[in-house]
């Protein structure tokens, strides 16, 4: 059986951010992992992805881009139709949640981080 996949969204291979804390871990947890990003670059031995995911690809999408920065993206994580979506700190959003909710998806204002080492991912 294949483990559904994030989509870490604001990828980045500086070790210092969450993402990429995020990134490690859900892939050391054997969770498949896309890690979306604007800038090239890899996180460990995961490519950093700069191209969008196929539509029913993606179960849960996890925010690591602030408010405004998500604006660009409505459109394309609606397409995508995950099964929920985590708002991390600083990322919260009541226009993107709304929207999320309209379309039946989940949506957890919780830290990925803590969620995984917690087992309530």
């Amino acid at each position: 059986m294949q483990t559904p996949t994030t989509l870490v969204l604001g990828a980045s291979s500086n070790p210092e951010r969450y993402s990429f804390l995020a990134t490690n871990l859900l892939h050391e947890k054997g969770y498949a992992v896309y890690p979306f990003g604007i800038k090239k670059g890899q996180i460990g031995d995961i490519i950093i992805l700069n191209e969008w995911p196929k539509a029913g690809t993606i179960d849960t999408v996890t925010l690591y881009v602030g408010p405004s920065g998500q604006v660009e993206y409505y459109d394309a994580i609606m397409g995508l139709s995950p099964r929920r979506i985590i708002f991390n700190p600083g990322t919260e959003n009541p226009t993107l949640l709304a929207m999320a909710q309209e379309k039946g998806m989940e949506t957890i204002e919780a830290c990925t981080l803590v969620m995984l080492k917690t087992g309530q991912y």
